[in-house]
């Protein structure tokens, strides 16, 4: 081979060699402006054609998905409500038997109380225990009723005797005489109260006590 052959070898050999170099730069470095790159979106994201749909459907189920939540939420809550209510009500229930189960035995003293009370013979040191056992019981829920005059309940009242009187016009059965107090605790009577009953004129100021529910009248 002559030497410009391997001349013409050599340069062709050297151009097919020679490395080409891309200015892959964002900024331009003479204007200082971003470059976008061939085929892509200036915001570097894919064409808005391929893009929205995509988008539309990642929406919509992750909608779907914070109603779903949302729901279960909800759920729980109301569950957990009730739970709570029927918790508190039984612990309600429970306290309340104890207290009913505590102040039952409480009773006789209190009818003792009150026929000294009633003899004049509550006095003195005797009376200062007395308050304290009372204000013991009132402070656990305990109620006393049973009042002259008030109206006949059959419901809360225990009649021994009833008495009747000639009376024109309508009548209401009243609480003559209270033999015996009655105690409840809320709305759990322990002890009806023991008492006479008599018929008075009704004059519109006393309140119906319903039916009797032995007679149903």
């Amino acid at each position: 081979m002559t030497r410009p052959d391997r001349n013409d070898s050599a340069d062709a050999g050297a151009e097919s060699e020679r490395v080409v170099v891309r200015d892959r730069r964002r900024i331009d470095p003479e204007t200082g402006e971003v470059r976008t790159p061939p085929g892509e979106q200036p915001d570097g994201g894919a064409p808005d054609a391929f893009a929205r749909p995509e988008a539309d459907g990642t929406a919509a189920e992750l909608a779907a998905q914070v109603a779903e939540r949302t729901a279960d939420l909800q759920r729980v809550s109301a569950e957990y409500a009730n739970y709570r209510r029927r918790v508190d009500r039984d612990r309600e229930s429970v306290l309340v038997g104890a207290r009913v189960q505590f102040v039952s035995d409480l009773l006789t003293v209190l009818d003792d109380l009150d026929r000294a009370e009633a003899h004049g013979d509550l006095t003195g040191p005797f009376k200062a225990v007395a308050d304290k056992v009372v204000g013991v019981v009132g402070k656990l829920g305990l109620e006393s009723f049973g009042l002259d005059g008030e109206p006949f309940d059959p419901s809360v009242h225990e009649a021994v005797q009833h008495d009747t009187t000639a009376v024109a016009g309508p009548t209401v059965a009243v609480v003559s005489t209270v033999l015996r107090r009655g105690y409840r605790i809320a709305d759990r009577v322990l002890r009806p109260a023991m008492v006479t009953v008599a018929d008075r004129a009704d004059d519109g100021t006393a309140a119906d006590p319903g039916p009797d529910p032995t007679t149903g009248y």
